[in-house]
């Protein structure tokens, strides 16, 4: 940085600590909720979330062979079968916009395609059967398919457009994956299945979210067993590693779930303080105030819903979280049209996964892949609201 530079930096801190008003009350607030929300995050999704998502993108790119990948999800591979397991991959994983992250730089970075890369990046949080029960029941069964349908859609859409803007970029980066030499593998395709298995397995069941209201026999009893669920998984897991891999193979995956660790953690914090400053924490309020959304956010123009997807890109939803604020913001005045549009765009994104989504892809990919993600909802958002009407 020149010295001019580093000048005019010092400055403008200078004067933003000079006239700071800290003894303003939303200033405060704001402060607060992030802080709050940064907590909240590392208390419920640090440990059962992350951690075990770290691990898994570690075995990925340890266990799993470049070619084993590319075949299944490289450029080359069958677009039925690659997109179609991206698709869906939702429906399985349950997991929030942050917890996909690790999951996703470990099949990039293996050599998966960027089209179905980024198609697994949207619909990891996306694509949640619950999510779409719970939309279905609370806010109505119109938004509940509209949701089940735009966000399957919108996982191959958004994958196939990036594959086709970077294309020449991708050719490049599978070309010189490809050069690398096959290494034979030191367990069997069954092996490997089930340790993998185990691993998603745990992570869902660990993660199993209590039933709010009636949903079914099986959900509640899948979840007052969670943790003797996780704890059977988690002994089975330890019996495979211990039966089946090397110490210096665990030495490896160890290594390589900390490069994810370093790489992922500290943006995610970062990312949800200052989402939590802006935004707050559902329910409360940060720097913007809440009445400055609700006011824009009723009828259907596409202004409103642009609107919609954009708060819902930035602002951070855990699972499942969505549906009563979306349930809140209709009953303040909220359209059909918009809600949709917050739907499709918020459990996708978030302020802290676009930092970390930069750090894998670039800054113009990242760019692209955000954009395409509020420009689909909002015009999904506002041909529902039209159809709605």
């Amino acid at each position: 940085m020149s010295d001019r530079k580093t000048f005019a930096l010092f400055v403008g801190v200078f004067l933003g600590l000079w006239f700071l008003p800290v003894e303003s009350a939303r200033l405060q607030g704001a402060i607060y909720e992030g802080l709050a929300l940064t907590q909240w995050y590392a208390r419920e999704h640090v440990l059962l979330c992350l951690v075990p998502a770290f691990f898994i993108a570690g075995a990925i790119s340890v266990f799993v062979s470049q070619q084993s990948v590319m075949r299944y999800l490289g450029a080359q591979a069958n677009r039925l079968v690659s997109y179609g397991v991206a698709s869906v991959s939702g429906s399985v994983l349950a997991v929030c916009s942050c917890t996909v992250l690790p999951l996703f730089a470990g099949i990039y970075s293996r050599g998966a395609g960027l089209g179905p890369a980024t198609a697994f990046l949207y619909a990891g949080p996306a694509i949640n059967v619950l999510a779409m029960i719970m939309t279905a029941r609370i806010l109505g069964l119109q938004i509940g398919i509209a949701r089940a349908l735009g966000a399957v859609a919108f996982s191959v859409v958004i994958g196939a457009l990036m594959a086709f803007f970077f294309r020449k970029e991708e050719r490049e980066r599978l070309g010189d994956l490809l050069t690398v030499p096959e290494e034979p593998p030191t367990r069997s395709l069954g092996q490997t299945v089930v340790y993998f298995a185990l691993m998603v397995g745990l992570l869902v069941f660990m993660n199993w979210g209590a039933p709010e209201g009636d949903h079914g026999v099986v959900w509640q009893g899948v979840y007052a067993a969670k943790w003797w669920i996780s704890a059977a998984l988690a002994l089975l897991l330890a019996t495979v590693v211990w039966r089946w891999f090397s110490r210096d193979e665990l030495a490896s995956w160890g290594a390589s779930s900390w490069d994810y660790a370093k790489l992922i953690f500290p943006l995610l914090l970062g990312g949800v303080l200052i989402a939590g400053f802006l935004l707050g924490r559902p329910g409360h309020e940060g720097l913007v105030p809440s009445t400055w959304v609700d006011a824009v956010v009723g009828g259907n123009s596409l202004g409103a819903n642009f609107v919609a997807a954009v708060v819902g890109a930035f602002m951070y939803f855990a699972t499942l979280t969505e549906v009563p604020i979306v349930q809140g913001l209709m009953g303040s005045g909220m359209g059909k049209g918009p809600a949709l549009a917050l739907l499709l765009a918020g459990p996708a994104l978030s302020l802290p996964s676009m930092l970390v989504i930069r750090q894998v892809l670039g800054t113009r990919k990242t760019v692209t892949y955000v954009a395409l993600v509020m420009l689909l909802a909002t015009l999904t958002g506002w041909l529902f609201g039209q159809l709605a009407d």
